[in-house]
This record gives C-alpha cells, sequence and structure tokens, in this order.
C-alpha cells in the first residue's frame, strides 16, 4: 500500500484557524469558524458559515455570495498554509508568486529598533536589514526578505508580545511570495566563501551583530524547503557552509536537510558551544558577540559516517522499504515495486521500445506524486515530452491526424494537454539538450546530482548509456563506462533515489540473454541493482508484443528469466500486461483543475499587485 501525498489531520485544520486568527467552535463532525476566511463573512447565532468536516478536511462556506469549497489541499494553495515539507513542494507552483516589487523599502520604526536591542541587536543592524512594525500593530515585526538583486520578494511577521493563551500564532509570512533565504543581499562570497545558516532570523542577525560575514536564516522553519530551487545559484557560490540551526534534544536543526541538498563541506556548530542555549541569539544575550563568534569559528564538519557497529544498524523489515509501483502490475507482484536507491538497467535491441517503457515508469512515478527528471541523448525535449503526454493522456485523448500523404499522426488534446501539464509542473523535469554554453563545463554526473539536490527529483531516465557518455571516448572507453555507471550506482545509494538507464545489448537476436551481453564494460551488470530486459518474443508462437525479462534482483533475489508477455498501444504508447487493456488512468483527469476552487480566488491572492496594501505603511519610494 502506497501512502498519499497527502493525508488529512484535524489539527492542521485548527493551525490553519489560529495561523488566520479566527476563532472556531466543534460541533459533531465539523469545525465550524466564526469567519469565514475566504468572503469574511461572519456566523451568527444559530447561522453557519464556514466549516471543515473532521473527517475528511472537505470545506463549503454557507454564504450565497461566497460559496467557497474544497479541501485541506486548496486551503494549502490559496492560503499559502504548509502542510508540511512533502506536500509543499508537491503541490506548489512557482509561476503564482506575487511580486513585491512595488514595496518601497521599509524604515526602521523606534519599536522595532527597541525590541531588537532588547534582543541584543544594534539599531545599525535593524536599520540596514530594514526591519520594522505594522502600522496598524507596532508589536508585529517585519522582516522583508531581499535576494542578491536587492528585490523584495518574501516578507515574514513575528508577534513581539506573543501569549498563546491569546495570539493564534507566534509568526506568519505575507501569503503567496516566493521563499528566499533572509540576509542573501547582504552576503557575498568575495568576502567569504562560507556562509553561515540559521533557522530563525533573530539568529542570523544575532551572528551578524557578533561579526559573522556571511549570515542567512531559512523562510519557514526547519521542516521548509521550497526555498532551494529559488537559492540554489546563491548556494553554489560558497564552499562551506557552517548550520547554526536550534540546539533540541541533542540534534541540531537544518542539519541533516542542508548534508544532502548542499553540494560544498557541511560543517555545525558543536553542542558544547551552545552552552547550553538553545540558539545564537540566546548564546549572544547570555554570553556575548565572542561566544557567538567562537562558536562558529569552531564548527566541525559532519562525523564520517560510513563506519559504524554492526549492533548499531538498524532492523529493517524490506515489506517497509519505500519504493514506487512500476506501472505493470504483473511485474509490481513479481519484484514487489522498484526500490529507491537502485540502479535499473534496461536493456532490449535497438528499437525495440526501451525508451518507450522507461517513459512509462516515469508517468507511474509523476502518478505517485515522486519528482522526476529524463535525460535522452537521441530524441529531441518535445519528442520526450510528446511521448510522456500521450502515455498520461490515454488514446481516448489522443487525437488521430492524417496527413497529406496519407500517413497517420497522433496529437494529445488541447485540453488534456493543459491539465497534464498543470499537474505535472513541479514534478517532471528534462535535460536541457539545446542548451550551448563553451564556458559552461558542467558533466552529466554533475547535472545529475544537481537535479537530485536543487529538485528533489527521485526517479530519473537516462537514455541512453552510449550518448550519456558523449562521443569523444579514448581507447579506454571500458574504463570511462565503469567510472559513469560507478558513479550513477553510489548516487542511488547515497540520496536514496531510483536511475533507470537504458542500455543496448552486445548483439542483436539473442535467444538467450546474460547480464554480461549487455554492451560496453563488464562490470555494468555488476553495478546494477536491477536488470530488465525488453525485447521480442523469442519464438513467434509466442504470446505479447514483446517480452519482459527481471535478470537481476540484487535486493530481493526475485528474478524472472522466462519473461512476461506485454502488449502496446501505438496511439498512447501504452504498454500493458493484459492484452487489449490499455484505458487506465492518472490523476491529472482529477487534478487538472484543482476541486473545490472557487471562481474569482484570484481577488483573494491580490493578483493586482498595484492595489495591495503596504503592511508597514510607508509612503516613501527606495531610492
Amino acid at each position: 500500500m502506497y501512502k498519499p501525498i497527502y493525508v488529512f489531520s484535524e489539527d492542521d485544520a485548527l493551525r490553519f484557524a489560529r495561523e488566520m486568527n479566527i476563532r472556531t467552535i466543534i460541533r459533531g463532525d465539523e469545525i465550524h469558524f466564526q469567519v469565514c476566511p475566504y468572503c469574511g463573512g461572519s456566523a451568527g447565532k444559530d447561522k453557519k458559515t464556514f466549516a471543515i468536516n473532521r473527517k475528511t478536511g472537505q470545506f463549503q462556506c454557507m454564504r450565497a455570495s461566497c460559496g467557497a469549497k474544497g479541501n485541506m489541499v486548496t486551503i494549502h494553495k490559496d492560503f499559502d498554509f504548509s502542510l508540511g515539507r512533502d506536500v509543499d513542494e508537491y503541490y506548489s507552483r512557482k509561476d503564482r508568486y506575487k511580486s513585491l516589487r512595488h514595496y518601497p523599502r521599509p524604515k526602521s520604526k523606534t519599536p522595532a529598533v527597541e525590541y531588537m536591542e532588547s534582543r541584543g541587536i544594534s539599531k545599525e543592524i535593524t536599520e540596514s536589514y530594514a526591519i520594522t512594525v505594522r502600522k496598524d500593530n507596532e508589536s508585529v515585526l517585519i522582516f522583508p526578505f531581499y535576494d542578491e538583486n536587492k528585490v523584495m520578494t518574501f516578507i515574514k511577521y513575528r508577534k513581539t508580545d506573543y501569549d498563546p493563551s491569546r495570539d493564534s500564532n507566534k509568526e506568519w509570512c505575507e501569503a503567496n511570495c516566493k521563499p528566499i533565504l533572509f540576509g542573501m543581499d547582504h552576503c557575498s562570497p568575495e568576502k567569504s566563501d562560507t556562509l553561515v545558516m540559521t533557522e530563525g532570523q533573530i539568529d542570523s542577525l544575532s551572528c551578524t551583530e557578533a561579526g559573522v560575514l556571511n549570515a542567512v536564516s531559512v523562510p519557514t522553519g526547519k521542516n521548509g524547503f521550497t526555498w532551494i530551487p529559488h537559492c540554489w545559484d546563491f548556494l553554489c557560490k560558497y564552499k562551506t557552509l557552517i548550520v547554526f540551526g536550534d540546539c533540541e534534544r541533542g540534534e541540531i536543526t537544518l542539519l541533516d536537510d542542508m548534508q544532502t541538498r548542499f553540494r560544498g563541506t557541511v560543517k555545525h556548530v558543536r553542542e558544547e558551544d551552545y552552552k547550553g542555549c538553545k540558539d545564537a541569539n540566546e548564546i549572544l544575550r547570555k554570553y556575548g558577540k565572542q561566544a557567538v563568534l567562537d562558536a562558529v569559528a569552531r564548527a566541525v564538519p559532519v562525523k564520517n559516517k560510513r563506519t559504524k557497529r554492526m549492533a548499531d544498524v538498524k532492523r529493517i523489515n524490506l515489506a517497509d522499504l519505500p519504493r514506487i509501483r512500476s506501472g505493470l502490475p504483473i511485474l509490481d507482484k513479481k519484484i514487489g515495486g522498484i526500490y529507491f536507491g537502485q540502479l535499473v538497467i534496461l536493456t532490449g535491441e535497438r528499437g525495440k521500445g526501451k525508451s518507450t517503457l522507461g517513459s512509462q515508469f516515469i508517468a507511474s512515478a509523476i502518478e505517485q506524486g515522486v519528482p522526476t527528471w529524463i535525460y535522452s541523448g537521441e530524441m529531441p525535449d518535445w519528442c520526450v515530452r510528446e511521448w510522456l503526454d500521450r502515455q498520461l493522456a490515454g488514446a481516448e485523448n489522443v487525437r488521430h491526424v492524417r496527413q497529406p500523404e496519407g500517413d497517420v499522426v497522433y496529437k494529445v488534446a488541447t485540453q488534456a494537454g493543459d491539465a497534464i501539464e498543470r499537474w505535472y509542473y513541479d514534478l517532471s523535469y528534462i535535460y536541457d539538450n539545446t542548451y550551448l554554453d563553451d564556458n559552461d563545463d558542467e558533466t552529466l554526473l554533475e547535472t545529475v546530482e544537481t537535479v537530485i539536490q536543487q529538485y528533489g527529483c527521485r526517479v530519473l531516465l537516462l537514455d541512453n548509456l552510449m550518448t550519456a557518455m558523449g562521443d569523444d571516448m579514448s581507447l579506454d572507453q571500458y574504463r570511462q563506462q565503469t567510472r559513469f555507471v560507478a558513479a550513477l550506482a553510489e548516487m542511488a545509494t547515497k540520496h536514496q533515489v531510483i536511475i533507470f538507464l537504458v542500455a543496448h545489448p552486445r548483439k542483436a537476436g539473442l535467444q538467450e540473454f546474460r547480464n554480461d551481453d549487455i554492451s560496453g564494460s563488464g562490470h555494468i551488470a555488476d553495478l546494477a541493482s536491477v536488470i530488465i530486459r525488453y525485447d521480442e518474443p523469442r519464438k513467434d508462437e509466442d504470446p505479447g508484443d514483446r517480452l519482459l525479462q527481471v535478470t537481476k534482483n540484487r535486493l530481493t533475489g526475485k528474478v524472472d528469466y522466462k519473461g512476461t508477455p506485454l502488449w502496446y498501444e501505438e496511439s498512447s504508447k501504452r504498454i500493458s500486461d493484459a492484452q487489449g487493456k490499455f484505458d487506465w488512468h492518472y490523476k491529472w483527469e482529477k487534478l487538472g483543475i484543482p476541486e473545490g476552487t472557487p471562481e474569482g480566488i484570484a481577488a483573494v491572492y491580490g493578483d493586482d499587485d498595484d492595489d495591495m496594501e503596504i503592511p508597514y505603511g510607508d509612503d516613501e519610494e527606495e531610492g
């Protein structure tokens, strides 16, 4: 059984109410809001306005003039309300972030300066980072986030007099803004090739106050990493990252995630240098600037984790290991699905459909909410997309177009294609083989690791080995192939991703295939976790259009030398293990247009940025 992207929790509904500062009443199976977050309408004594079902998470506003309805995912999209890292990264749409360019740079007001001074932050630093307070509530601090070009893209708020018995939340963000790191505009690799990262804004300012040259903080807490794609180029300019997260129960927040996402050296502040404090600001206030500087200076690399006691190895039930469905039920039944951390070789004769099978594996991964990436060294990007879109659309959404010459070509219906595009917008990436830059010497292996780290891609398809290696092989090409495939296998294990690699056999027409028949270095088969052969049936009388064999399966040992017959449908390019059965459905048909999205919702987002109110109320434009 596979866990859906989001499972409703009543706590999420109540947390949303707190963040919106709306009172709630629980009546039976419903959580009633005193005010509708969409239209602002209030509930009377006996009137219902806005309610969320405690079991399903579905909501609806009963006011006829509003009628907003949907579920918690709808609320996540409409109010930029976090449902956790995985959900946020899956459903967020980069093209929906609003612009804050027209906001003037705020001037630090006296209440902001006084509060920051009480936390050990000087007036000079407060004014330099343009920290101020809301014009309608001086107890609410405003932290503007500026990118490297000094353009404001994100705003965060913090209650200075937070009282949990009175206030719904301590911190919140301006809705629908692009998340970036706080303090980027004050950092430069020319000053230092080391970047210090904290969890809270006041903690990064504490580092700056102490004299740290480059200090930033994350926008949405220790579990929010939607900022990484927008700050990737910025991060790559630094060789060393020092994580100065909150020290909680012997663990340092942000450290585990940044270890896998940062490309350079990752260090962390030693637990003893926290001196029993939780964070950088507490150290600053209790022990002074030098203690903060010393903590950063004494930061140590993460301990080598390659060796440990056998007794410390966690016992794992194979049934609990994460995996994806292949999209071919009979294959999943035989080998249990495709497990993460594996390099999977797809082999078979040229022109027999390995690329099509690999594309269908990608489609299945997208269906399960897993970000994917494709490299094709033979087909143009538009052709790769056309194949994938046809597989996702299905024959009923593919149009047959007869050419003047009499041949038939296939085209995905426009409405279906648009819905598919919206659905896989943040789930499907492809190598741009049209990109040419003589000054860019990034290798394909570096690109593979980058898309894993930057975009969170967890299922990757490289089609194929020979084109991935390039056409400038030296005489020692087998050694190069071994190193290339070994690097892919290591990345699959290190980052716990699935990498499909297409590789041709040495000879055509092999009746009895052996793993050593894969073209290239003999070590390729040794390095693979799984080898799948997709080729013509061995005999004319054998059923199916193709035969699928599993000739190696390192993790479970389950193989299928005899093979499974598969069938192919040209219009949809789908491959099926049941003859004539190609009519399965993908989630884009339901998620193409978000269910429950009320008309006119753009007005809630504030798409017309010129009409948005400036929260800090300054009239002067930034000079």
